[in-house]
């Protein structure tokens, strides 16, 4: 497949070079060094798009040069009230980004950096666009890009199969909500590797979220590792209430070091849908080999009263060690006891009074706990 060459300023569209390689079959985007501009760009069957080192891909700063993105399958759900994106695809096979270069999407200029609302700057009335949204799309690989300052969820991959993800970076600044990281959303067999995550909100999120009544997503075969997280707000954030199936996920050798909670599964009344008093079916999750420092809560599951979840369980937890000034919190309610929990060998140094809080757990195992009382 052949490489199609762009240089920046050049007076081609990063798109019609898409489309020239989509209809010849497949071929590579390069985008050599210096800063292309661009909206909305649309990948496609057997295309990549590689970023030489220097080379920059950055939206623009007004959401009118973004298109919607659209499909009768996605049309039920747009968090944030946004469908704008920088790079889409949808039902594409053998996508990729890759290269050392950087995509930029300028995020604090879609936010009212004078003004702060609690520990973040404000959100504008207007739709902030996200940096990747992949719908339906098979083979996807993304290797050694910078993706930098996304103004809304840096990606969301959804109901995607067989996705690789190595050698990352995404980095957004920690005073803009709502730039997670990876939301891996509905998706089978996806592996993410040896990448680096700064953001100010969740780094890494798994969710299986419900488009209509009939939709039944399931989110399965999941591995990270090898990852550094920071997070204002969770470095792992698995499910809300009313999502369907979560299982089959592996965490291991991971460092997390920032404000924000260091594994969490909330699910409070404030986050389910409509009419709906809880779905998520949660199991089969296993976390090892963690360094956790947090002036928050290092693991934290929590069902709220009145939630009534299908399943939560089968968890565990192995060969932690942890700085945090609270606990770690295993809190199920009278509605949906938690079940299963496996705590083994773990250090915990907090200044809390005790170092564990449960409540409405059922079967939980603890081996080899350490615990060191830290001074406040």
């Amino acid at each position: 497949m052949a490489d199609y060459i762009l240089k920046p300023q050049s007076e081609t569209r990063i798109q019609d070079l898409i489309d020239m390689a989509f209809a010849a079959g497949g071929g590579r985007i390069v985008l050599e060094p210096g800063v292309h501009q661009s909206g909305t760009i649309y990948l496609k069957s057997n295309v990549e798009l590689h970023l030489e080192a220097g080379a920059i891909l950055r939206g623009h700063t007004s959401p009118d040069l973004y298109d919607d993105f659209r499909d009768p399958g996605f049309d039920g759900c747009s968090p944030e009230k946004s469908r704008k994106c920088l790079v889409a695809a949808k039902f594409a096979e053998n996508i990729s980004i890759t290269g050392p270069g950087e995509i930029d999407g300028c995020g604090p200029a879609f936010y009212d950096t004078e003004h702060e609302v609690g520990r973040f700057w404000g959100k504008p009335p207007h739709p902030r666009p996200r940096m990747v949204q992949f719908y339906k799309c098979k083979n996807v690989h993304l290797q050694n890009t910078t993706f930098k300052d996304s103004p809304g969820w840096t990606m969301w991959l959804i109901e995607c199969e067989d996705v690789t993800i190595d050698s990352i970076r995404v980095i957004g600044n920690q005073m803009m909500i709502n730039n997670d990281g990876i939301d891996i959303d509905s998706c089978r067999r996806v592996a993410v590797t040896n990448s680096l995550f700064r953001t100010g909100d969740d780094c890494l999120i798994l969710r299986s979220i419900r488009k209509y009544a009939e939709h039944h997503p399931v989110c399965e075969d999941i591995t990270v590792s090898n990852c550094v997280l920071d997070s204002r707000c969770q470095g792992i954030r698995i499910g809300c209430p009313s999502d369907e199936c979560i299982r089959n996920a592996t965490f291991t050798n991971i460092a997390f070091h920032g404000e924000g909670n260091g594994i969490n599964i909330n699910n409070p009344q404030r986050y389910l849908a409509a009419g709906d008093q809880g779905r998520l079916h949660l199991s089969n999750l296993l976390f090892s080999h963690f360094v956790v420092s947090t002036n928050r809560v290092p693991i934290w599951i929590n069902v709220e009263k009145g939630v009534k979840l299908r399943h939560i369980g089968d968890i565990t937890f192995s060969d932690f060690r942890i700085t945090s000034d609270n606990p770690i919190r295993l809190e199920g309610c009278l509605e949906t006891t938690i079940t299963d929990i496996t705590l083994d060998n773990i250090v915990i140094q907090t200044p809390a009074s005790a170092p564990i809080v449960t409540d409405y757990v059922d079967r939980l195992t603890i081996n080899n706990l350490k615990t060191k009382f830290q001074q406040p």
